[in-house]
């Protein structure tokens, strides 16, 4: 059983700040380099709630300094806390990778955090220790939910979006455009009937995580210390339940992007060990004169060959390779795509096995285009573009108790943080 609760957030006043200078990618996709861009754009920026200014600083991080800034906003009025419970719709509208125009809705609210045995919750990726280590660290000191976990659910009627109407129709509570020209628009639901109508349609839905695999389960392993050091709090205790957000994965507005792969070691293979060391693939060699020819090339060339194991492989030689396979009969719940063309490609064709992938064998690129032409400015020697998984094969494997191949998956857009935060103290 799926159960959420709306709170009180903690936001930006909008008359002190302007939201858009404020708020950030999250935390793992800003990379080193642009840490300090943010620090400099506002001295109320959501990064100072999230990451050091250097990197080299976090292992030694306490983030005693996270929680003080925290305080210290809320003194001045810089963030507010609003006066009673509720759910935040969240409208985005967003230019994607396609150049067509997009909207995603969604909402804020609390989540009973359950562990991933019981199958309410869905992770579709394995995490790295380090990483939860970090986070565990903030949570300790700030008492507080200051980036989002992004859940989907399965609504292929679009039920959700009817019960957001009313919010979504009405005069934003704020709104912001972000550095990448998105505009998100957030809505109060504190009406009670609608706050029923939203846990009364989540109950039955499990759930799948897009985004926050590290902070789920750092949350858990925080609920848990909680659990040790106050057996008596019961289960409506702050810890039991994390910030959230929830969309619609089958909406039109829910993209699933693909993530590609960038062969950094090793010459381009020739026509005939292509040919022999994928056999029962078919191979159509396309014309690719530049870099730029590529998104259409890919749409024409390899989507049609969505239901298919498929990739079309580039080597800067002027052909596009198109490879494509039938899936075989009997092919296994978890036989996806890219976990054939990790084994087969990857591993078979380029001779590159796990130890070597996690060696920095080959990169993750989620834009085509710049691929190509980071591969025609000399940076690895085969690009693999492939096609993006669907949310059936997310809830598939999911539902079937795997995970994804590393790197599978690409939702857009990000969410971005410092729309809405919530402080433990303010449960009450």
């Amino acid at each position: 059983m799926t159960r959420i609760r709306p709170f009180q957030a903690l936001r930006y006043d909008t008359a002190k700040v302007s939201l858009g200078n404020v708020i950030v990618p999250p935390y793992d996709v800003i990379a080193a380099a642009d840490r300090e861009g943010f620090y400099a754009r506002d001295p109320h920026n959501a990064i100072r709630l999230e990451l050091t200014r250097r990197v080299e600083d976090e292992a030694q991080a306490d983030y005693a300094d996270v929680r003080r800034t925290l305080e210290a906003w809320t003194r001045s009025g810089v963030l507010v806390r609003d006066p009673r419970p509720a759910f935040y719709a969240l409208r985005q509208s967003f230019t994607g990778p396609d150049g067509k125009a997009h909207v995603r809705d969604g909402f804020f609210g609390l989540l009973h955090l359950e562990d991933y045995a019981r199958r309410g919750v869905r992770p579709h990726e394995r995490t790295l220790a380090g990483p939860k280590a970090d986070r565990l660290k903030m949570l300790r000191a700030t008492r507080a939910n200051l980036s989002i976990v992004f859940l989907l659910h399965e609504d292929r009627e679009e039920e959700l979006l009817r019960r957001l109407a009313p919010a979504l129709a009405a005069e934003p509570l704020a709104s912001a455009r972000d550095e990448a020209g998105a505009t998100h628009r957030l809505a109060r639901i504190d009406d009670p009937a609608q706050i029923e109508s939203l846990r009364a349609f989540f109950e039955p839905r499990p759930l799948v995580i897009a985004d926050g695999h590290h902070r789920y389960e750092t949350a858990l392993a925080y609920r848990d210390e909680q659990r040790a050091a106050h057996p008596d709090a019961g289960e409506d205790a702050p810890w039991e339940w994390i910030l959230a957000y929830f969309a619609n994965a089958f909406a039109p507005g829910s993209l699933l992007l693909p993530i590609h792969r960038l062969i950094l070691r090793g010459a381009p293979p020739s026509d005939r060990e292509w040919s022999e060391r994928l056999p029962g693939w078919r191979c159509e060699n396309v014309a690719l004169r530049s870099a730029e020819e590529l998104p259409a090339l890919l749409a024409s060339q390899l989507a049609p060959l969505r239901d298919q194991h498929a990739f079309a492989a580039d080597d800067a030689s002027g052909r596009l390779r198109v490879f494509s396979k039938p899936h075989a009969a009997g092919e296994s719940v978890g036989d996806l795509s890219v976990r054939v063309i990790h084994r087969e490609v990857i591993e078979g064709v380029f001779g590159l096995d796990e130890g070597a992938v996690r060696g920095g064998a080959i990169d993750y690129p989620k834009s085509a285009l710049q691929t190509a032409l980071d591969l025609r400015a000399g940076r690895g020697s085969v690009a693999l573009y492939l096609n993006p998984l669907v949310p059936e094969d997310v809830f598939r494997v999911t539902a079937a108790g795997e995970v994804l191949p590393q790197k599978s998956t690409f939702f857009y857009p990000k969410l971005p943080t410092g729309l809405v935060f919530r402080v433990f103290e303010e449960d009450a």
